[in-house]
């Protein structure tokens, strides 16, 4: 077994790995190895389906030292009007180029891609070979949460003989019409499944859209990057405190969040019990409420030709009927753990809905404060949400987090200066004598908006 020495370990090679050692790279002198055990960096982006596009735009996706995309806004289609969507393709090779063109030549990185992990720094590349890391400061875990897309596993529902199902990843390879698609699945997933279908003129009354639980979205409109849309992220972020301030029950704050645009839902008759960070497009939205036939009868136990059963019954459908399974559960539901616990890093979210970013700045704090009693002070873990009383929860967590970064002016100055930060585009063209004043007016609100969630979380 051979030995490598390096400074950090890390154990995968998603866009939340990238981001974090992008950042330690560029703001320390570590050595790094990446094990991964995909082909090629970008984590899960390497097996998502082929017409898959970031959901939130390019402008701050990826990594901080590089942009992805051209920064430019969509003249057609259901995202016109708003900043670019990278493709899954451009993606992966963005991430590729990354690795490629800005990591592997610093000289202080090893990658080992198509290399299995396995434990105790010890891991093994595909020929058979075995390595053992001694890593001189940490080992950075960027898989805890977990991404799970339909292509890594069958349905959890048993799928009977003659029955056409399939993963989204094959859609564009069905070149026969169907008389009916039936989308399994409520998620981001399904969703771009449906818009997909209707993309390509599959009338919507040819849909069947089995949904266990609704779920609440965030608009586009709102967390969009650049001075053009500054005004609009701040009323948003005005109304989401005003709500909270104002709510007498989760129930209330939740009817106001809706009234004011905060968050979205595609049947308003439906009182939504998911929430997973979702973002669309009124135009998307549009599309989406065009499919009437959706069950709502919980989730699919097995599927024979012509028929599905379900939690509550059975519904018929077309005996030639194409089963699309959009399942997965995406970010997994593990509880979030310390960031910094001795020699171990565990990636996750510190700010609401955003991973990489969160990467990038734990990677940050990491180099640029001398304990971890300091450093997890900065980086309160958000919890990846599920069900909506984890928009307060995130929310909660996340205050917690600006009201620590807002005594620090390195960090706010690390922020300001940050690609992967939203904030940054959108006070790009503030002086910092009014940045200043900005934060020092909502820490008061901030403190007031928290004492208020964890009054509603105890309610």
């Amino acid at each position: 077994m051979d030995t490598i020495e390096a400074d950090y370990l890390v154990i995968g090679a998603g866009a939340t790995a990238m981001a974090f050692v992008d950042t330690l790279v560029s703001e320390t002198t570590a050595t790094v190895v990446i094990v991964d055990r995909n082909h090629a960096p970008g984590g899960h982006w390497n097996t998502a389906y082929p017409f898959v596009r970031l959901h939130q735009p390019s402008a701050y996706y990826g990594v901080n030292s590089r942009p992805l995309g051209s920064d430019t806004i969509d003249q057609s289609g259901w995202n016109a009007g708003y900043y670019e969507l990278a493709s899954g393709a451009e993606v992966c090779a963005y991430f590729d180029a990354v690795m490629q063109q800005h990591l592997l030549p610093t000289g202080r990185v090893s990658y080992f891609p198509m290399s299995e992990y396995l434990g105790d720094r010890r891991f093994r590349t595909l020929g058979g070979q075995e390595f053992t890391v001694t890593v001189r400061r940490r080992i950075v875990d960027s898989t805890y949460i977990g991404v799970v897309v339909p292509s890594m596993r069958k349905p959890a529902y048993a799928v009977a003989a003659g029955v056409d199902c399939i993963p989204p990843n094959d859609l564009p390879k069905v070149r026969e019409a169907r008389d009916e698609y039936v989308i399994v699945g409520a998620g981001k997933t399904a969703m771009d499944a449906c818009l997909w279908l209707l993309r390509h003129g599959i009338a919507p009354q040819r849909l069947t859209w089995i949904k266990p639980r609704d779920s609440w979205l965030l608009d586009r409109a709102n967390v969009q990057p650049g001075a053009l849309f500054a005004k609009r992220m701040a009323a948003d972020v005005a109304a989401q405190l005003k709500a909270v301030e104002l709510a007498s029950s989760v129930e209330d704050l939740f009817d106001r969040l809706a009234a004011s645009g905060c968050l979205l839902r595609i049947d308003e008759s439906i009182e939504p019990t998911m929430f997973r960070c979702a973002i669309v497009s009124q135009g998307e939205l549009t599309q989406l409420r065009r499919i009437e036939n959706v069950v709502r009868m919980g989730h699919v136990t097995a599927i024979a030709p012509g028929r599905i059963e379900l939690d509550g019954g059975s519904v018929s459908t077309h005996p030639t009927a194409l089963y699309i399974d959009c399942t997965a559960d995406g970010l997994g539901s593990r509880d979030v753990v310390t960031v910094f616990d001795g020699e171990v890093i565990t990636l996750q979210m510190v700010r609401t809905c955003q991973p990489a970013f969160s990467a990038a700045a734990i990677a940050h704090v990491e180099a640029a404060y001398d304990d971890d009693t300091t450093r997890n002070a900065f980086c309160r873990p958000v919890p990846y949400p599920h069900v909506p009383l984890d928009w307060l929860r995130m929310m909660l967590a996340y205050n917690s987090n600006q009201l620590h970064w807002f005594t620090d002016p390195e960090m706010m100055s690390w922020l300001d200066g940050a690609r992967l930060n939203i904030l940054s585009h959108a006070k790009s063209a503030v002086s910092e004598r009014v940045r200043q004043k900005i934060a020092g007016a909502l820490r008061p609100v901030l403190q007031s908006t928290n004492e208020k969630l964890e009054a509603l979380l105890a309610s």
